[in-house]
């Protein structure tokens, strides 16, 4: 049996808020940002923490690293509790928010990896060989005698990364890492963080509005909103809870009345193009064949699911059966619910 480096029983966290209840009245209101949240990560595995704004992901996230204190339940990484054993779990943990860096911003990069290693006590050796490492799988040599705040938001997070891996943790937590990165960039980012997975069994717990990081770096994905986890498993498995289709699109040599096949919808028709949407699961070769035998055809292709589509439909029924409203999601981000969170 695999060795839990993270574990969630029972996990809660409420906010006390002032809302307006008149004109110079205000109520004092609990919100609970994380409302029993069970879940449990092996040592080097990567998961996607995903959901939408306010459903409790970065909460969670400064729990884990003892920012916060939970209201209640039981949280333990590493076998320590954060917030009581936080010094010494620090050494064990690497942390990027994407919002904010920790590296220091009126001087040069080198000089903040250098703070780093005195902070952490790294070994002159193991310092030298990891910020090697990351300097040259980061590309980040012509920046290091840059002060910070002259860093582009993308070469920033690049230092940020290599910054909380130097000391080697046993778990990474990743919170937005690739926001407002080029193409280039974040292609470059996933790479390396898959590398450090492969080669050093580091634990990855990543969060972000760029569904295509989960899709090509986690093999789990949680899917949180509202404060609890409605799904917890593989991508195959969120395609099949979210009842995904897959889109058939077929190019006909002349227009023809729309395409009428079993276990098929046509969505969309554009002259004597077609596209017609079947579930994931099934098979697309009868269709295909189908298709040809009755029809002269130009060309045909299939179409993989959006895993964003997946999601936002999954977001939909959870809001619809909990009575809330305006749970949405759109191509490459995470929109919708929940007022007030964490």
């Amino acid at each position: 049996m695999s060795e839990a480096l993270i574990e969630v029983e029972g996990v809660t966290k409420s906010f006390v808020v002032r809302r307006r209840s008149g004109r110079l009245r205000r109520t004092r209101v609990r919100v609970d940002a994380v409302a029993g949240l069970d879940f449990r990560i092996d040592r080097g595995e990567m998961v996607g923490y995903i959901g939408p704004n306010g459903a409790g992901k970065s909460t969670t996230i400064k729990m884990l690293t003892g920012i916060l204190l939970p209201s209640g339940g039981r949280l333990r990484v590493a076998g320590a509790d954060p917030v009581r054993e936080r010094v010494r779990l620090a050494h064990r943990m690497g942390v990027v928010f994407g919002q904010r860096t920790t590296l220091w911003w009126d001087l040069p990069l080198r000089d903040s990896y250098e703070l780093a290693r005195r902070i952490y006590r790294i070994p002159d050796q193991t310092y030298a060989r990891n910020l090697e490492r990351c300097v040259e799988l980061l590309e980040l040599a012509p920046l290091l005698e840059v002060p910070v705040r002259q860093l582009s938001l993308g070469q920033r997070m690049r230092g940020d990364i290599a910054a909380a891996l130097l000391h080697e943790p046993d778990v990474l937590y990743l919170d937005e890492p690739t926001i407002g990165l080029d193409v280039v960039s974040k292609r470059r980012v996933r790479e390396f963080l898959a590398q450090v997975n492969a080669e050093h069994g580091t634990t990855v717990l990543l969060t972000t509005h760029d569904l295509t990081d989960i899709e090509q770096l986690c093999s789990r994905v949680m899917v949180i909103d509202h404060g609890r986890v409605v799904y917890d498993g593989g991508l195959d498995g969120l395609h099949d809870q979210g009842r995904s289709e897959r889109t058939l699109v077929v190019d006909l040599e002349r227009e023809a009345a729309p395409i009428d096949l079993p276990g098929t919808r046509v969505v969309r028709v554009e002259g004597s193009r077609q596209w017609l949407a079947f579930p994931a699961a099934a098979s697309a070769a009868p269709l295909v064949a189908a298709v040809a035998s009755r029809y002269e055809l130009r060309d045909l292709s299939v179409r993989e699911p959006e895993i964003e589509d997946v999601i936002a439909r999954m977001y939909a029924e959870t809001s619809g059966t909990s009575g809330t409203s305006g749970t949405s999601a759109t191509s490459g981000t995470e929109v919708g619910a929940a007022a007030v969170r964490g």
